[in-house]
């Protein structure tokens, strides 16, 4: 398979984020609605009941508040997934809340973002929420981050009220050292610069949202460098036309890998080389990041799930005691006291939490040393021990390796995500 092809195909995935009433359900229904990605049921019942609710015109929130709570209170409360595609992408969008309380939904569905949309309502300028998602899409190492300017319809369109929300959004991206910001004035519930140009902004030549979601390129976000493949399966056919194939199935962190690479091994640390990668039925020339593959290697080495291939002269650090920022989820406060499993990669293990080192306040950016009593929804810089070594690099290098789940052994209930520094 060629590897251009393959980088090509890849989809966007994005999440929206904002304040309360911002606007984000809404935009998505534009998006979605302008781009013809709804089906006549779909407009059908949101119009019959946007009437019941006496609204004059159709709510487009509603295509993706689905819980009942959602609807009845005009908010949103989970994390609501869409897909829809154009003749020139694939999507995949995120619809998080923007209530406090509900950081931790935004944080699950931004973990796997390309890009965030932040939205900010134009009458009211940068609020305590557009700090706080912006900070946790820093955080998050999204690549690309996108204000939309909301609203601009309540504000008469006034280039004035654009250019000075954009300066002060200007200012925070500086602050948090964000890699790509976009900034886009646009009116969702009336399609201003959201599929189609405005016909009241006629001040703003840039792009409209959905070109620019079609057009950015993100193929340049993945790490093609360090190679790093996380074994999740050992396929031994045994059968007669396969009587000797002993091959490690897993998907590709990041890196790239060839038939005739050096590799080192993890945790046992041997060295061998390529012998050829299985795609499907076939071989290929190459492996590239995402890709779901089988590596057969020159030697037979002992490997099992939670082992990691790597180029050799390349490798992650190998430790069971390091750092991260984590976001916790939990209703019940992180307790010292307690083990938690750690899912890493494919890796499952013990650990315990050494200290909390500091917690972080999400709207000043201010480090707390004194109060480390970690609750829902907050963010802290906390020292892990594992049982056993694990294979990582930083987050902020691999989102893959550099990133891990924290898990409550009685309840089974995800307590923290986490990004390794």
């Amino acid at each position: 398979m060629d590897s251009k092809a393959y980088l090509d195909m890849s989809l966007l995935r994005f999440t929206t984020a904002g304040s309360v009433d911002d606007g984000k359900s809404t935009l998505i229904g534009r998006l979605l609605y302008d781009s013809k990605s709804i089906f006549e049921d779909q407009l059908l019942a949101i119009e019959e009941t946007s009437k019941r609710k006496g609204q004059v015109d159709v709510d487009l929130s509603l295509l993706t508040d689905g819980l009942r709570a959602e609807r009845e209170q005009g908010i949103t409360i989970d994390v609501a997934y869409r897909y829809f595609a154009t003749p020139l992408r694939k999507f995949i969008i995120a619809d998080t809340p923007g209530h406090i309380q509900y950081t931790r939904n935004m944080v699950t569905g931004a973990s796997t973002a390309n890009l965030a949309i932040i939205l900010v309502d134009a009458r009211n300028g940068v609020l305590e929420q557009t700090l706080r998602h912006t900070f946790i899409a820093s955080l998050l190492n999204i690549p690309h981050v996108v204000f939309c300017i909301n609203k601009m319809d309540l504000v008469g369109y006034k280039k004035e009220t654009y250019d000075s929300i954009k300066k002060e959004l200007e200012q925070l991206v500086v602050k948090l050292n964000l890699r790509d910001a976009r900034f886009i004035p646009i009116s969702a519930k009336y399609g201003d610069n959201v599929v189609d140009a405005s016909e009241h902004m006629d001040w703003y030549s840039g792009t409209t949202l959905l070109h620019l979601l079609e057009t950015i390129e993100i193929n340049h976000d993945l790490n093609m460098t360090d190679g790093r493949f996380p074994v999740q399966y050992v396929i031994r056919p045994q059968q007669k036309d396969y009587h000797d194939y002993r091959g490690y199935a897993g998907r590709i962190a990041s890196g790239i890998f060839k038939p005739g690479d050096k590799v080192k091994v993890l945790p046992s640390e041997l060295t061998t080389e390529i012998k050829a990668i299985d795609f499907y039925q076939e071989e290929i020339d190459e492996a590239l990041p995402s890709q779901s593959v089988t590596i057969r290697l020159a030697n037979e080495i002992d490997i099992s799930r939670g082992g990691m291939i790597v180029h050799q002269g390349n490798e992650p650090t190998i430790s069971n005691n390091f750092t991260l920022d984590i976001c916790w989820f939990n209703e019940k406060p992180l307790d010292l006291s307690k083990k938690y499993l750690l899912r890493h990669t494919t890796n499952e293990l013990k650990c315990i939490i050494k200290e909390v080192n500091y917690r972080t306040n999400i709207v000043t950016y201010e480090k707390d040393f004194a109060d480390k009593n970690i609750k829902m929804n907050e963010i802290a810089n906390i020292t892990l021990v594992t049982a056993k070594p694990i294979f990582y690099d930083s987050y902020r290098k691999n989102r893959t390796t550099g990133s891990v789940i924290l898990i409550d052994e009685g309840t089974n209930e995800t307590v923290a995500a986490g990004m390794i520094n």
